[in-house]
């Protein structure tokens, strides 16, 4: 009941949560859409068109979305679909593994018994040779004692530990524990023993050193006390160094320990012998009741095979429906996140940001499953080292048995030192066990904390999630309303420009108000519209439920007309008799299968039953979280409403105040506009004086000039200063404004958002600290566990160390013994050369161990490391298996959930069965009746059973009684074999479920109680006497139904491993593919990138460039090459004209000459630098293409890289898709065998069916052949007929003989194919035997042959079931198969696409490559032009070289004419020849300076860029610099131009003054005219040049307010996103918190509230008790009165009665006599039924009653009745008893006597005076006995067995209450009182009844007073 409660609670927990968690993503849905639609609200434009042309864009945009994520849905579903597939494929896989498990498993098991047996063995030769060495031991023996008992009783106790686990898988069924526990138990068992064997070679090897130090010194010299001495002194250091007392103490209790193991292990070998004999007993029965069993199984498989096809279609169905359910709910919610998605626009970069954070994420888990297989692969490599250690451990522990029979004879001398290190190697092995099994267990801890961590994450995760959710839609509000404010915020602005515009901007506000109040309507309407559309699906689901129980109808039909076709086709025979025959056996045949069918059905009808309920539980829930939807959104649109007017109201009075800004704004402007016009006038004044001034003089004219510049520098300040007073005021307004929109708008939610942050903050350090101490923990713990493993190592290092040591005592043992050699031996000298050769091999063995361990020392090391490596990687894949947590806590809810389903409907059963079980024992003895409650079975056996033995010798049972218990066992039966299929259904049912090992483990347990109870209830059943046969029957069913129930229960362990594995599969399957699909992405991704480099453009234009340089500086060369060839030949030339003409014009010559040579020098010079900078141009080109040709290099490296890559990728795919084509051809291969057998069974069928017909028909013509020649033959004589008979039977005997050797044949063709389809061979063949020995028996009688036919009949018949069973195992084949098939045609499909993708990225390689090779081939035809053009090079400066050599011979030539003409000439040559030595040097230093160059050309490259802007800066410097030349120019030219004119004008004007002064007069008033135009000219441009200045003081200021705005809208968003992060993360640790918190709370209200609810029954019960009794008591004042009267007159009657009771005492005094030994059945009914109807308290007096009834003695009840107190209940009838006790008190009371009325106590008495009162008999008024029930419910405690007696109580100290006319009323009747004189009531019981102690009340005391304390008590 508690576990259905806890089911039911948990339950609707998880609803109560969904239903939680769907509102809470409703609301945040609509939130989000009325979001949404606001921000739509804020988009739209005034006009009409422009909306409906945004609103159609929306829809499209929405629309086309819309269908590509139904498409992105229609691929999922596919690939789910597939995945399904494959899951299936794979389950069959891991079957076939897990068997393979099992085998392993169990050679395994043998390997380990083999393994025991021979460490008992090894054992046991220790400790001989430990007594044998005691024995021989001649110092004080207490160490000696002690090591040795401890060692053995280590021994013992090592083998009792070993021994007491096998002994608890022995107690429950093999099938089991059959898990991965055993493996891992085996695993350590294995190391345990190991451990052991190692413990053993030590003491062994002590032992041995022990024999060989005895042997040498009793061999060498028995005589030399000197070694004995050492060795005690020795013995007496070691005691004073290891503090006796202490270690004696620690031995004595170590020793005490082990003998208490040894007497357990002693105890566990004979209980584990008495169960093996119980279980070879129950073997002997079981192997008789399994032929029983076989035969009703048969039977019971058809029917099974028909309920599991019912069974398995309706789970098809109601997966259907559940799927499409799903399906219709995710559709739904995909379609609203959808919509969300889309108008939230601005929560995107958030949610890439998030999805950003996410992968990393993924990209670890993905990693830690990764690690967690290469752990599984580590953990498998250690285990196949640990067998071959263990096969090691065998040889070694075979060569220890050797050498211990070899050493077992020698004894030595004493050896207390070495066990004293015996015993400190055993103490330290000791020490590492357990420090091993600390760690283990250390390991599990940590094991479970990561998991239980990685729950708490995931929900974290989720709620954080949540969080994130209502965060983004709160950003996504205050998003909206920063829009709204931005638009507030220019239609101000608009305001301030024009009036117009302002308003139109308030008609747009309104208008979007409009539209959004337009948008919630909508949203409004289609809230409705879903809510409809979710009532329209209701409806649908309830009319799938009525078309499935249609569907059931047609079915039932079905069944009907296929049992009437049944019918009509088995009818046909060929006899009468066989007729009848054939339908006798139909009949009962189809009796049969009615009746399953019929049983069949009901659990049809109940199971459907159940699932409709459930399905109309869940549409209840639904309708409810509907409404509660329906309530919120009603909700949400009064909020909404209300915010709008809110909005609305604020909205106005901005509006109001801005109105009021703008009119004082305006009269700013209007004063600003007087300014201005105040300063046009004083600008039109300063001109018209400048006008004035332009007939003045130039001095004045500067002065004026200058007076003007000051004055407009003046008015530019003042200007500023104004424009800046206007800025000031415009900030100003805009920040009034600003102040009062944010706080207006913002200050209540500032307030909020700091009081929730203050609450996130501490919540968030809370959880913060808890984190940091759950980490602390953790490390400390990671710490202790290095340390432990640091402290192994270190101890291992000592053991290494004590090993060297003993290495070095033996050298010196082995030194001495050679030193003892050497002397003269007395007794055996070749014995001493044995024991060195013994001790020589010994080292040797020791040696090799040594290395040994130094080799375990070095991989314990490596474990260590190991271990440090994995609990790092556990700490990193803490956050990884999270996600997985999830999932398995889903699953655990699940199986919960399911698990409670299923042990609900075992309590239904349980009932049933009960109350199948009641109706059984009321049939059986009435004296004996079982209990029924099944809560109280395991507490009643004790009673149950007593009962029992009274009942069976007292009471014989009837023939009808009998009958009615066989019909009840065959019901039982009956309920059993349905209790049997109901359960394989729900196990079939549970292999479906994904169930966690925990929770089955604790499920198993409850149906293990379960079964239990149903054992004890037909423990019940066969309890009755007579029907032992048939309970034995039913027990060893029970026991045959509970090992298949346990094999179910292994089937379902093995199904969840299974898939637990398959899950792990397909999350490995899974990460493989992303893996691949993000290796071709980064493959493509690297493609584009290399497409985009290889891009020709930029390099091909380089190599342009360097082109053109290169033949631009060949052309220059060639210029420079024409140039000296000319100057050679004008030297030729002027060399022929001095040779042709010495005297004449000599000078002229030489001037020219000179010229020309120094022209000649200043253009070599130049040359010479153009060449320097030519060498660097062509040095810098070739380094840049050095360096491209590298960059290449290193992208074809990359390329060639990802092209082996992905190579590595395809042929991975292609060894995968060749794989699967192997999986499908080997199913096509079974397939294909399949289809053979099936057309062979066919094939036999359609054979034996002729060869029946032909038989049949056969027969017929066989049976009258032996009647027709009889009476012809009758007449004729004997001697005829005989031979004729004969004859014709031979003939007929030969043909039967031929057919039946036919249809032998056949039948072992069938046989053959049966032991291929069916398990049931055994009977089948046996069956043949008979047939084939009755065939052969054909001869003696054709009665036996006809027989026969008939047997092969049915024979057909079953094989026909067989048949159609094979045939749907083959249809489910063929399903698989097509399955199969699918699956492999899609992973064909994406082998083709992956093919398909690789076959792309090999071609854009092979692109990528030849583009590379085109890269490759263009360098190297670069290098070869650059080859070209240094060769060029060279060849020029060979002929500059050459041409060098000319001019100096010509120089020669030249000096060898002119000496001495000139010293300028000679000046000339001598340069010349400077000249020359430079070319010769330039040429020396050519090579140099290229090398030069070469590394200084990334320098060059630098500086020549920086020359380049260098250059462009000096180029535009030098422009700016001629352009303000030029300006200056232009400048001073006009003012010295205008100092002219006005010098001009000062001449003419002092000329014209008089002639001016004489028409001032007349033109003053033109000149007025034209000032006044010119005024008005210039009055018109100041008015625009204002207007334009204004407009760009305008456009300034908005630009740097817009700037402004951003830069604070920016700051203001980066500051929001901050606060919402750290909201959501309080938010989040503080719904954590509160989630934690609620569900504690909740749990202790759940509880509270129970005890609150029993405390209320209890006080309710208590309140009508206290009711009832102030009642009677209020009327009890009223009747005392009353009854005054009344016994007054009774005291009379009292007279008379009293004789005629004498009468009657003394006719039943004779009817005692008379009917001494019998019981009435009236009266054991009425005591029945009173048990049931006496309240709780009081039905042990009622069970003294009927003890007294039945002759018991009072004490041997009280007994009985004590017993059953300590057990808890009050006896065997404890839930049957009710309140009808009063039934047996007689309506007429009479006078008690005076004993009898003090012998009661005042309840009693209360009690029976109220019964009194009720008697109909009196007239006074009456109390109902029911009213006055409760007071009689006195608590037990106030019970005494005592009486009290009569004489110690006196009239006077007497309350009225107790007063005789109050007293109890006896069960003693008159003659009148509703029954005979003699009837056994009337007998006086009394003494047999309780009594109870009386109140105790003084004489003062009132009514009131004893009531009050009444109540109390």
């Amino acid at each position: 009941m508690s576990s259905w409660l806890g089911g039911l609670g948990s339950g609707l927990g998880q609803s109560l949560g969904q239903v939680g968690g769907s509102l809470s993503s409703f609301t945040g849905q609509i939130s989000t859409f009325t979001k949404d639609m606001l921000l739509e609200g804020v988009e739209e434009v005034g006009d009409a068109a422009t909306e409906l042309q945004v609103s159609n864009s929306k829809l499209a945009e929405v629309e086309t979305a819309f269908a590509t994520q139904k498409f992105e849905y229609d691929r999922l579903k596919r690939l789910h679909a597939e995945l399904e597939e494959k899951l299936e494929a794979s389950e069959i896989q891991i079957k076939q593994q897990s068997a393979e498990y099992r085998t392993l498993l169990q050679q395994k098991d043998v390997e380990i018994s083999h393994l025991k047996a021979r460490q008992s063995g090894l054992q046991e030769e220790v400790q001989k040779l430990q007594r044998s060495a005691q024995s021989a031991s001649s110092g004080p023996a207490l160490l000696p004692v002690t090591t040795s008992s401890s060692s053995s009783t280590t021994a013992t106790s090592s083998s009792a530990s070993f021994l007491s686990r096998p002994s608890g898988s022995l107690q429950g069924f093999h099938g089991d524990e059959a898990d991965f526990s055993d493996v891992i138990w085996s695993q350590q068992e294995i190391n345990r023993l190991s451990t052991e064997l190692l413990r053993l070679e030590a003491e062994a090897a002590h032992w041995r050193r022990m024999s060989q130090a005895g042997g040498g010194g009793g061999w060498g010299g028995r005589g030399d006390q000197g070694e004995i001495l050492k060795l005690q002194q020795t013995i007496k250091e070691l005691r004073d160094e290891m503090s006796p007392g202490s270690e004696l103490s620690e031995l004595q209790k170590s020793l005490q320990s082990l003998q208490e193991a040894a007497e357990q292990r002693e105890k566990q070998l004979s209980e584990l012998s008495g169960g093996l004999e119980a279980a070879q007993e129950k073997q002997a029965s079981l192997q008789a009741e399994r032929d029983e069993a076989q035969e009703e199984n048969a039977g019971l498989l058809q029917n099974y095979t028909r309920l599991q096809a019912s069974v398995a279609e309706l789970q098809t169905r109601v997966q259907e429906q559940e799927g499409k359910a799903l399906q219709k709910a995710q559709l739904d919610h995909e379609i609203q996140t959808l919509r969300s998605n889309l108008t939230a626009a601005e929560k995107e970069i958030e949610r890439l940001q998030n999805l950003t954070e996410a992968e990393p994420k993924e990209e670890v888990e993905h990693a830690d499953i990764l690690e967690l297989n290469t752990i599984i692969g580590t953990l498998r490599q250690e285990k196949e080292a640990l067998e071959q250690d263990k096969v090691r451990l065998c040889a070694s522990e075979i060569t220890l048995f050797k050498q211990v029979s070899a050493w077992r004879g020698c004894s030595g001398l004493p050896v207390e030192d070495l066990k004293v290190e015996l015993e400190r190697r055993e103490k330290a092995l000791r020490a590492t066990e357990e420090e091993r099994d600390t760690l283990m267990s250390e390991l599990e801890e940590l094991d479970r904390q990561n998991q239980e961590a990685t729950q708490h994450m995931i929900s974290v995760k989720e709620q954080l999630s949540r969080q994130l959710k209502e965060a983004e839609a709160e950003l996504a509000r205050a998003t909206a309303e920063l829009s709204a404010t931005r638009e507030q915020r220019s239609s101000l602005e608009r305001e301030l420009e024009s009036q117009k515009e302002k308003m139109s901007q308030s008609a747009f506000s309104l208008n979007d108000l409009h539209m959004s109040k337009r948008e919630l309507e909508r949203t409004a309407k289609e809230m409705k519209d879903k809510l409809s559309h979710a009532q329209e699906q209701s409806r649908d689901a309830r009319r799938e439920a009525a078309e499935l129980r249609k569907d059931l109808q047609e079915r039932e039909e079905q069944l009907a007309a296929a049992r009437a076709q049944l019918d009509r086709g088995s009818g046909g025979g060929d006899g009468e008799a066989k007729e009848e025959l054939a339908r006798k056996d139909k009949e009962a045949a189809e009796m049969r299968r009615e009746l399953g069918d019929m049983r069949n059905s009901h659990e049809l009808v109940a199971s459907e039953n159940y699932d409709l309920k459930m399905e109309n539980r869940r549409l209840k829930e639904d309708g409810e979280q509907t409404l509660g939807e329906v309530e919120e959104l009603s909700r949400q649109l009064k909020e909404s409403q209300a915010g709008l007017n809110r909005v609305v109201r604020e909205k106005d009075t901005r509006i109001e105040a801005l109105r009021l800004e703008k009119n004082q704004l305006e009269g700013e402007v209007a004063q600003a506009e007087r300014k201005l016009s105040e300063q046009v006038r004083q600008y039109q004044q300063t001109i018209e004086e400048l006008t004035r001034a332009r007939s003045m003089d130039a001095s004045a004219l500067q002065t004026e000039h200058e007076r003007a510049i000051k004055l407009i520098q003046e008015k530019d300040m003042e200007m500023a200063q104004l424009r800046r007073d206007l800025e000031q005021q415009a900030s100003d307004h805009r920040d009034t404004n600003e102040m009062l929109s944010i706080t207006v708008a913002g200050q209540k939610q500032l307030t909020d958002l700091l009081q929730e942050k203050d609450v996130f903050v501490e919540t968030l350090k809370q959880n913060a600290a808890d984190l940091q101490k759950e980490l602390e923990n953790s490390m400390s713990v990671m710490s202790k566990e290095a340390e432990s493993l640091k402290q192994v190592l270190e101890e291992k290092d000592k053991q290494l160390g004590g090993m060297k040591e003993e290495n070095s005592h033996l050298k010196e043992e082995i030194d001495r013994l050679r030193d003892q050699q050497s002397r003269p031996q007395h007794l055996a000298e070749p014995r001493t050369l044995d024991i060195i050769t013994e001790l020589e091999t010994e080292i040797t063995q020791l040696k090799s161990s040594n290395n040994g361990l130094d080799e375990e020392i070095q991989s314990l090391r490596r474990t260590v490391e190991e271990q440090q490596a994995s609990l790092l990687l556990s700490q990193q894949s803490l956050q990884a298996q999270q996600g997985e947590l999830e999932q398995a806590h889903a699953r655990n809810q699940q199986t919960a959930l399911n698990y409670d389903r299923l042990i609900h409907a075992r309590d239904e059963e349980i009932g049933r069965l009960q109350q199948a079980l009641d109706g059984l024992r009321e049939s059986r003895d009435p004296a004996n009746p079982p209990p029924v409650q099944g809560d109280v079975i395991l507490q009643e056996n004790k009673t149950q059973s007593l009962n029992q033995e009274n009942g069976n010798e007292k009471h014989d049972l009837s023939k009808v009684e009998i009958e009615k218990l066989v019909k009840g066992i065959k019901e039982k039966e009956t309920e059993i074999s349905q209790l049997n299929e109901r359960n394989l259904s729900l196990a079939k049912q549970l292999d479906q479920l994904v169930v966690s090992r925990d929770e089955v483990g604790k499920l198993s347990q409850m149906i293990l109680q379960k079964d239990l109870e149903i054992q004890a209830l037909h423990a019940r059943v066969s309890m009755g006497g007579g029907h032992n046969q048939d309970v034995l029957f039913l027990q060893q069913q029970l026991q045959a139904y509970a090992v298949e129930r346990e094999q179910v229960l292994a089937v379902l362990n093995e199904k969840t491993r299974e898939n637990s594995q398959l899950r792990s599969d397909y999350h490995r399957l899974m990460d493989i593919m992303a893996g691949k699909e993000a290796a071709l992405l980064k493959l493509q991704q690297e493609n584009q990138r290399l497409s985009n480099m290889s891009d020709p453009s930029g390099s091909q234009e380089m190599f342009k460039e360097t082109i053109q340089n290169l033949s631009r500086i060949i052309r220059e060369k060639d210029i420079e090459i024409d140039a000296l060839t000319q100057k050679c030949q004008t030297l030729v030339t002027v060399l022929q004209a001095s040779g042709g003409e010495p005297g004449a014009g000599s000078g002229g010559v030489s001037s020219n000459q000179f010229e020309e040579l120094l022209q000649e020098r200043d253009t070599l010079k130049q040359q010479v630098k153009k060449m320097e900078e030519w060498k660097q141009q062509v040095i810098t080109t070739v380094k840049n293409m050095q360096h491209e040709s590298a960059q290449l290099q290193e992208e074809l490296v990359k390329l060639q890289s990802q092209v082996s890559a992905d190579s590595d990728c395809s042929s991975k795919l292609s060894v995968d898709y060749t794989r699967l084509i192997q999986s499908y051809e080997q199913k096509e291969r079974r397939l294909g065998s399949l289809s053979v057998e099936l057309a062979q069974v066919q094939q036999t069928i359609t054979q034996l069916s002729t060869t029946k017909d032909v038989l049949l028909g056969k027969l017929d013509n066989v049976a009258p052949a032996p009647d027709v020649p009889s009476p012809a033959a009758e007449p004729t004589g004997r001697q005829a007929s005989p031979p004729v008979v004969g004859e014709k039977l031979q003939e007929e005997l030969d043909r039967l003989r031929a057919q039946l050797a036919e249809k032998e044949n056949i039948i072992r063709t069938l046989q053959e194919n049966n032991h291929r389809l069916s398990n049931s061979a055994s009977a089948s063949e046996s069956e043949q035997k008979s047939q084939a020995e009755e065939a052969r028996h054909v001869r003696e009688r054709l009665d036996a042959l006809q027989r026969s036919v008939r047997e092969k009949d049915l024979l057909i018949k079953t094989k026909g079931d067989q048949l159609a069973q094979v045939s749907d195992a083959l249809r489910n084949r063929e399903n698989d198969n097509e399955v199969l098939k699918q699956a492999v045609t899609n992973l064909k499909e994406r082998a083709l696409i992956l093919e398909m993708d690789a076959k792309t990225l090999k071609e854009e390689n092979e692109l990528v490559a030849a583009r590379s090779r085109e890269k490759e081939s263009e360098f190297r035809a670069l290098q070869e032009t650059n080859m070209q053009v240094s060769l060029l090079l060279r060849e020029k400066e060979f002929e500059l070289s050459a041409m060098s050599e000319k001019a100096a011979t010509v120089e020669r030539m030249l000096k060898d004419k002119e000496q001495g003409k000139n010293g300028e000439l000679n000046q000339l040559l001598n340069e010349m020849k400077s000249m020359q030595e430079k070319a010769v040097l330039f040429q020396q230093e050519r090579d140099q300076v290229m090398m030069a160059l070469k590394q200084k050309q990334m320098e060059t490259t630098a500086v020549q860029t920086e020359l380049q802007h260098m250059r462009d800066k000096e180029s535009r410097l030098n422009l700016e610099l001629e352009r303000l030349r030029n300006h200056l120019l232009e400048i001073e030219d006009s003012y010295t131009r205008e100092a002219l004119a006005a010098e001009d004008r000062e001449t003419e004007l002092r000329r014209r003054v008089a002639q001016l002064d004489e028409k001032l007069a007349s033109s003053s008033s033109a000149v007025e005219n034209a000032s006044q135009q010119a005024s008005m000219q210039v009055e018109s441009l100041q008015e625009q040049l204002s207007g334009a200045v204004k407009q760009r003081d305008d456009a300034r200021a908005q630009l740097r307010t817009a700037q402004d705005q951003v830069n604070q809208y920016a700051v203001s968003l980066s500051n929001l996103q901050m606060v919402l992060e750290q909201f959501q993360q309080e938010e989040k640790a503080m719904y954590s918190a509160e989630l934690e918190k609620l569900r504690r709370e909740k749990d202790e209200w759940r509880r509270k509230a129970v005890t609150v609810e029993d405390q209320a029954s209890a006080l309710q019960l208590n309140l009508d008790e206290a009711t009832a009794a102030l009642d009677s008591a209020s009327r009890l004042t009223d009747q005392l009165d009353l009854k005054e009267e009344q016994i007054e007159e009774l005291k009379k009657q009292v007279d008379v009665r009293q004789e005629m009771l004498e009468e009657a005492q003394k006719k039943l005094m004779n009817l005692l006599n008379s009917t001494e030994g019998k019981i009435d059945k009236v009266l054991m009914r009425n005591l029945f039924l009173g048990y049931f109807h006496t309240p709780k308290t009081k039905r042990a007096d009622v069970l003294r009653l009927m003890g007294s009834v039945l002759g018991l003695s009072r004490e041997d009840v009280d007994k009985m009745l004590e017993e059953d107190g300590r057990h808890g209940v009050t006896g065997w009838v404890s839930s049957w008893l009710g309140s009808r006790a009063a039934q047996s008190v007689p309506n007429t009371p009479q006078r008690p006597t005076a004993g009898q009325g003090l012998n009661s106590s005042f309840s009693e008495m209360f009690v029976k005076f109220l019964e009194m009162e009720s008697t109909p008999s009196l007239p006074a008024p009456k109390l109902p006995v029911l009213d006055l029930k409760p007071l009689s419910a006195v608590p037990p405690r106030r019970s005494s067995g005592g009486v009290a007696s009569g004489a110690g109580r006196r009239p006077g100290d007497s309350n009225p209450f107790l007063a005789p006319r109050s007293a109890a009323v006896p069960l003693l009747a008159g003659s009148g009182s509703g029954g005979p004189a003699g009837h056994l009531l009337m007998k006086p019981i009394s003494d047999a009844l309780p009594t109870f102690t009386p109140v105790p009340v003084s004489a003062e005391a009132s009514g009131g007073a004893v009531l009050k304390d009444l109540l109390k008590q």
